[in-house]
Formats: structure tokens, C-alpha cells, sequence
């Protein structure tokens, strides 16, 4: 059991100085990028935000990139009223600018405990013995997936997590790298729904998943409560979902048996930057396993809905069926982890008592996804995409140690890292409507000598979209197919690659000094225009999406999660529920 003042032994005087220094600078730069807040240029070269009350204000220095990006100078900030210095404070922060951020009544509160959450878990990340960028870029998988710093690099309160108390963030924020052992629950069959990809059924899959020995374990239980197991499914469960949610909110499923606690397996898995995936540490080529788990954090809860995992394993037949048939996608060595198999528990009362959508319905799912190591040839190794944009404590860039490492020049890695991403991604959009949600965390680098040969997609079901009511989608598939405007088509790359992965890649590579943003943008640009001639048959939809066009629409993140930070998207019209402010100048237009 956590000793009490151990669980917060991170919690120090100069950790948090630092950590509410690193939020201010973010919150500064991110919020100054949507257009909450105007930056004032001063004599002295420095910048200044006013609060809510003229008198109060922040001031720091800061360099302007391409994209309204803003690199901050944490060190230059400070905090004056009537010019006398005052402490740095992220909660005071928020209440100094509540009235120019938005944040109503309902809102603040939540977001000042999400702001502490996510401020703590950096302190915890800096109490951490130092792990130099140079190093870590040649670490394993799961090293470098642990020691991830920063999170979503556009939403300031990223970390918050609200649910885990301080020993729970201890056993299972993916930072801290502990084991975790999954508690299996057996469900009723007639109560559960099961579906698998075409090559995978469900006794195959927990053969493959849980020892005999483990197996047996759990039937022999059943076998004295005078159950059967094979008239129940197996359900890996979140082991905080069990003792939070599941032993109190379906106490009476378990009492009259529909729902049976076996116990603990026996893999080892790590938390994931997601939070409620697994990797399994002591079967590495085993599945995935994503757990339904109701924390709040970045927006949602973050459960599974039962309903919705049906068509899960469907939907990843189908995108794995659509790359393998595409020679352009098979050259670029694009792949997807399949979603092999899901599974849901159907509780009656809830599902009668409230509507789609609801956290009630999604306590009690999971699924099983495809483990990338099985697919590595010799010599590569696998990374989070975040990794591009993580910086160790001497301001040290991951990306900068992989161009080290390969020796290649920077403009020529940089082109293998699009080849690898952006291409694929386009070829996508273009040929099929078909969007990811590929941001860092969605995207696992396959690295060789330092150089990202392909890119592996993973989170399928949940985060594709296909935006054309003409590309054909078998019926089991339709759920995907998402309404549009054309304005907002192009933002899948606009906003989602340019904007919320490639502004802040740019700002490391530049700020490092490996490239100028000239360069940087004209091999983002020179990637586009070769694919676009590599496909010329696309031309009209290139015209029609331009991707070379002088402006586009700022699509704003923050002010999703500001205006409702417990439901910032309606899940059934995500683009319905932009919040679009001004435009950004495309840093690719000049390249036409």
C-alpha cells in the first residue's frame, strides 16, 4: 500500500514553481494561437497579456513562427500589477482571465482541478530522473512511451484525469510506467455482445490471450458459485473500473451472477498515453487490450460504449481490406493495427433509463487490438509519434537525436518522416474521403537507423471518418460516414496535421537549429506537390480541396474544451461542434 506523503513526495516547492511556469507559457502560446488573448508588443522587445482587471498583467518574450505559433521563453515570464511583481500561479491565471477566456461558473471549477491534475503530473515527470533526449531515442518502446512529458500538444489541461486519486496515478498514469495486471470479469452471453474481425473468433482469441493454467483458474471459479463458463463471455476490465465503478454501479449484475469477478490475470501490461490502453510487457506480441475507464480527462469520460464497440472489428476489416488492395499506400509501408475483436455488457436499466450517449453506458467494454512488434524486420524499432515533439529538461530534441543518428541532413530525414506520415494520409483523403485522427499518440513510428521508414495508425473505429456520401461502405461500415461541408474537408490536414502536429515539429526543428522554417514548409510542400503528381487522376478533387490555398480556417481546441470540458464534442456531428475563429495563413502557399 502507497505510504500517504509517498504518493505525493513530488509535490515540492521548486517542482511546482516549474510546473505552473511550463503551464502559464503553454496556456500563453496556445490561447494566443485561438485569439483569446492579444499579446501586446513592448519597447523592450518583450510581450504582454492583460487580465480581466487592466492593472494585472503577464509579460514575457517570445518568438513568432509560421501558423500563429508562439515560442515562449518560460524563464522571460512574469506576473505585475501596476508593475509589482507577483507570484506565478496557474489557478490565479484562470481567475485573472475567466472573463476574456469564457469560463462560466459551471466550467471554471472542473477546469481548475483538470489545470491541478495535469500540473502535478509534470511535477511528478520532473522529480523523475533525467533521461537526456540523446539517450531516449534509442531506447525500446515502451521506455519511450513512459517518458512522454508534455501530452496533447495543443490542449493545455491535457493531463487531468479527475478520478485517479494520488496512489491510483501512481499505479496507472502511463508515466509512471507501473505494471498493471487486468481483472476479468465473465458476462452473461445473452447479456454481452461479441463481434471479431473475419479472422478471428472468440475462443481463438482467449486461447491466444490468457495461459491454460489461467483459464482454468477461472473456470474452476465459476465451477463453485455452480456456473458454467462457457455460457459466459470474458471481459478484461480496467482494475480501476472495478473497484470505482463496476463493484458499486452493477452490484446487482453481480449478485444475481450476470456478472462473475475471476480475478487478476496473470500478463503484465503498461498503460498507454491514452490511459485506458494496455501493452502487454510480458507478451509483447499479444494484444492490446482498451478498457472502458470513466475518468474525466481532455474533454470526456473515457468509457467504451457496448453499442458502439459492435462494429469495431468490421470497421478495421474493412480499412485493412481497402490498404492492402491500394499499391500506393502497400509502397509507403502504411499499415493499421487492426481492432481485432470487441466486446460490450448490455446493462437493462441503464439503457432504458438514459440516452445515447450517456457515460452510463459506457462502464463496461473493451477490446483487443492488433501488437505492432510482430510486424518488425530486423534492425527497426518502434515510437510513439509524440515522441517528435518531445524535449528533455536541457531543452534536448528527440527528433534532433533520430537526424543525429542517421546522418543524414535534416531537410532529407525530415522528407522520409512525409514520405512515411503525410503521404499515405493525402492518398487517404484524396482517393477515398477517408480522415484520421492522427496525431502523435495515434501514430507509431517504425524506425530504422533513426529514420521512420513507415507509419503504423492505430485507433481505428473510433477516430476515421469517411466524408463523402458517394465512396461505397458495406452496410456493417456505414457508422463511419460523417456529413461535411467542403470548407471544412481540408481541415482534416489543415487542422490536424499542419496545425496540431506540424506548427509544433517545425518550432523544435527550428528552434534546435537543425532547418529554417523555409525549409521545413517547403519539404512539407514539396511532399504534397509530388503525390499530387504521382496521382494526377485526383486533380479535379485537388483543385476543389486545395491544400496550396493562401488561407484556412483556425480550427480552435482549447475553446472546445473551455466552453464544455465534460463533453467538448457531439460525438454524432464532431464537425457540427467546431469552434472556427479567423484564419490561419497557409505556410504551404507560396510553394503552389
Amino acid at each position: 500500500m502507497t505510504v500517504p506523503h509517498e504518493a505525493v513526495a513530488h509535490l515540492t516547492p521548486e517542482l511546482w514553481e516549474r510546473a505552473n511556469r511550463l503551464l502559464i507559457r503553454k496556456a500563453l502560446a496556445e490561447f494566443a494561437h485561438e485569439r483569446l488573448l492579444t499579446p501586446e508588443p513592448r519597447p523592450d522587445g518583450r510581450h504582454t497579456v492583460r487580465a480581466d482587471d487592466p492593472t494585472l498583467a503577464y509579460h514575457f518574450t517570445a518568438r513568432r513562427l509560421r501558423l500563429d505559433h508562439w515560442l515562449i521563453d518560460p524563464d522571460s515570464l512574469t506576473r505585475e500589477r501596476d508593475g509589482v511583481p507577483l507570484p506565478l500561479d496557474s489557478l490565479d491565471f484562470f481567475l485573472d482571465l475567466r472573463g476574456t477566456l469564457g469560463l462560466s461558473d459551471d466550467v471554471l471549477p472542473v477546469y481548475l482541478e483538470e489545470i491541478t491534475s495535469t500540473m502535478a503530473g509534470t511535477a511528478f515527470k520532473l522529480a523523475a530522473p533525467h533521461r537526456p533526449a540523446a539517450e531516449l531515442a534509442r531506447a525500446d518502446f515502451q521506455t519511450v512511451e513512459a517518458a512522454m512529458t508534455e501530452g496533447h500538444p495543443c490542449f493545455v489541461a491535457n493531463n487531468g484525469r479527475l478520478g485517479f486519486d494520488a496512489a491510483e496515478y501512481l499505479s496507472y498514469a502511463p508515466e509512471t510506467g507501473s505494471p498493471v495486471r487486468l481483472v476479468w470479469l465473465a458476462a452473461r452471453r445473452d447479456l454481452a455482445t461479441f463481434t471479431a474481425s473475419t479472422d478471428t473468433d472468440y475462443e481463438t482469441l482467449i486461447a491466444d490471450e490468457l495461459a491454460a493454467a489461467t483459464r482454468r483458474r477461472f473456470a474452476d471459479r465459476m465451477t463453485a458459485l455452480g456456473l458454467d463458463l462457457a455460457d459466459y463471455y470474458l471481459i478484461p476490465v480496467h482494475p480501476w473500473q472495478w473497484w470505482n465503478r463496476l463493484s458499486v454501479t452493477f452490484a446487482g449484475e453481480i449478485a444475481r451472477h450476470h456478472l462473475v469477478c475471476l480475478g487478476e490475470g496473470d500478463d503484465t501490461y503498461r498503460a498507454q498515453q491514452s490511459i485506458r490502453t494496455f501493452f502487454n510487457t510480458d507478451a509483447p506480441e499479444k494484444h492490446y487490450v482498451k478498457t472502458a475507464l470513466s475518468v474525466l480527462n481532455m474533454g470526456f469520460l473515457r468509457g467504451l460504449s457496448a453499442s458502439y464497440m459492435r462494429a469495431t472489428p468490421a470497421i478495421n476489416d474493412w480499412l485493412a481490406g481497402l490498404i492492402a488492395k491500394d499499391d500506393l499506400l502497400t509502397g509507403t509501408g502504411f499499415s493499421i493495427i487492426r481492432e481485432h475483436a470487441a466486446i460490450g455488457y448490455h446493462h437493462r436499466h441503464y439503457e432504458a433509463a438514459t440516452e445515447k450517449g450517456s457515460p452510463y453506458l459506457k462502464m463496461l467494454a473493451a477490446l483487443w487490438r492488433e501488437s505492432p512488434v510482430p510486424t518488425l524486420e530486423p534492425g527497426q524499432r518502434l515510437a510513439t509519434m509524440a515522441s517528435l515533439l518531445h524535449t528533455d529538461r536541457n531543452g534536448d530534441s528527440f527528433a534532433a537525436a533520430l537526424i543525429a543518428e542517421s546522418g543524414l541532413p535534416a531537410e532529407v530525414w525530415l522528407r522520409h518522416y512525409l514520405d512515411a506520415y503525410l503521404t499515405p494520409l493525402l492518398h487517404c483523403l484524396y482517393a477515398y474521403d477517408l480522415a484520421f485522427m492522427p496525431h502523435g499518440e495515434n501514430v507509431i513510428l517504425v524506425l530504422e537507423n533513426g529514420v521512420p521508414r513507415r507509419v503504423i495508425m492505430k485507433d481505428i473505429a473510433e477516430e476515421i471518418g469517411v466524408m463523402s456520401a458517394e465512396q461505397p461502405l458495406p452496410p456493417e461500415v456505414e457508422r463511419i460516414r460523417v456529413d461535411v461541408p467542403d470548407d471544412v474537408w481540408a481541415l482534416s490536414v489543415f487542422t490536424d496535421v499542419f496545425d496540431c502536429f506540424f506548427r509544433f515539429l517545425n518550432g523544435v526543428l527550428t528552434e534546435n537549429g537543425l532547418l529554417t522554417e523555409d525549409a521545413f514548409w517547403a519539404t512539407v510542400a514539396a511532399c504534397v506537390t509530388d503525390y499530387q503528381q504521382a496521382v494526377p487522376e485526383l486533380a479535379e478533387k485537388y483543385a476543389r480541396f486545395d491544400l496550396f490555398a493562401e488561407r484556412f480556417a483556425l480550427s480552435c481546441l482549447n475553446r472546445l474544451q473551455l466552453r464544455d470540458n465534460r463533453q467538448m464534442v457531439d460525438l454524432q456531428d464532431p464537425s457540427g461542434s467546431l469552434q472556427l475563429v479567423g484564419t490561419l495563413e497557409n505556410p504551404i502557399a507560396r510553394y503552389a
